[in-house]
C-alpha cells in the first residue's frame, strides 16, 4: 500500500502476501489491517466501516468485518454498533512501556543469536530484509510494516522460544509508528530500512558488539523517528 498523506483518499492497495506458513485469507486481511494500524494509516479515534475498509483494501466486506472483530479481541479497535470500528488510541506512556519490554527481550536474544544461529537460517531472512528496503524506496508503508514484522519475528524464532515470539508479536501489534509517513516524504526511511541488512551481516559475522549496537539503535527508532508526530495524544 502506497503511503498516503493524512486526510488524502486512499487507493485500493493489493493485499500483501505473508511469509512463513500459509495463512488463511481472513488472517491475511487481519495482518494488512494490523499493519495499517501500526503505520498510522488508520487513525486513532476514527470510526471505519467494514465496507469502506473493504473498498480501500480491494477485498470484500465479510473478511474485513471478521478480521476487525479479531483485532477488537486484541484491544486494537472497539466495535461501534451500526457504524463500524473505532481505532483505539495508544498513549506515549504505553508506547514507552511496550518499547522498554521489547528492548529487554529482543536485544539480548538477538545478540545471543550472533553465537548460536545457523548461517543458512540467517540467510533465509535476507529476502524479507530486501523487501523492507524496496518498500521504503516505494513509500509502501503497509508492505514495509508487514515485511519488518516478518523479518524480526522470523529472527526471534531462531532462538527456539515460541512464547517469546508471541509476546513480541503482541507488543509490535500494539505499537504505533505515526512518523513513518513523514519519513517517507522526507526521504529518510531508507536509512532505517537498510539497518535490517546491516543487522543480518553483523549476525553472519558473529559480531556481538555490532549486533547489540544495531539492535539498540534500531529499537530506539520505535520511540524516536518512527513514532514522531504532530498530533500527539496526551501521555
Amino acid at each position: 500500500m502506497t503511503a498516503q498523506r493524512s486526510g488524502a483518499p486512499s487507493a485500493a492497495p493489493e493485499l500483501p502476501r505473508l511469509g512463513g506458513r500459509r495463512s488463511s485469507y481472513r488472517e491475511r486481511v487481519a495482518e494488512a489491517l494490523r499493519a495499517a494500524l501500526i503505520a498510522g494509516e488508520l487513525r486513532p479515534g476514527e470510526v471505519y466501516s467494514a465496507p469502506s475498509l473493504a473498498a480501500r483494501f480491494g477485498v470484500s466486506a465479510t473478511p474485513v468485518r471478521e478480521a476487525m472483530l479479531d483485532l477488537a479481541k486484541e484491544g486494537l479497535v472497539d466495535t461501534v454498533p451500526n457504524k463500524g470500528f473505532r481505532v483505539t488510541a495508544v498513549s506515549d506512556k504505553q508506547l514507552d512501556e511496550y518499547t522498554h519490554i521489547r528492548s529487554l527481550i529482543e536485544i539480548p536474544t538477538v545478540v545471543e543469536l550472533a553465537r548460536t544461529a545457523d548461517r543458512v537460517c540467517l540467510e533465509a531472512l535476507r529476502p524479507a530484509a530486501r523487501e523492507i528496503v524496496t518498500a521504503a524506496l516505494a513509500g509502501d508503508l503497509i508492505t514495509y510494516v508487514e515485511a519488518d514484522t516478518r523479518f524480526h519475528l522470523g529472527l526471534l524464532a531462531l532462538a527456539g522460544n515460541a512464547h517469546l515470539v508471541e509476546v513480541v508479536a503482541d507488543l509490535r501489534g500494539r505499537s504505533r509508528l505515526y512518523g513513518l509517513t513523514a519519513l517517507v516524504e522526507a526521504g529518510r526511511l531508507l536509512a532505517s530500512a537498510e539497518e535490517h541488512l546491516e543487522l543480518l551481516d553483523a549476525l553472519l559475522d558473529r559480531d556481538e558488539r555490532a549486533v547489540r549496537e544495531i539492535m539498540t539503535r534500531h529499537l530506539g527508532h520505535v520511540r524516536g523517528l518512527w513514532a514522531a508526530r504532530a498530533d500527539r495524544e496526551p501521555g
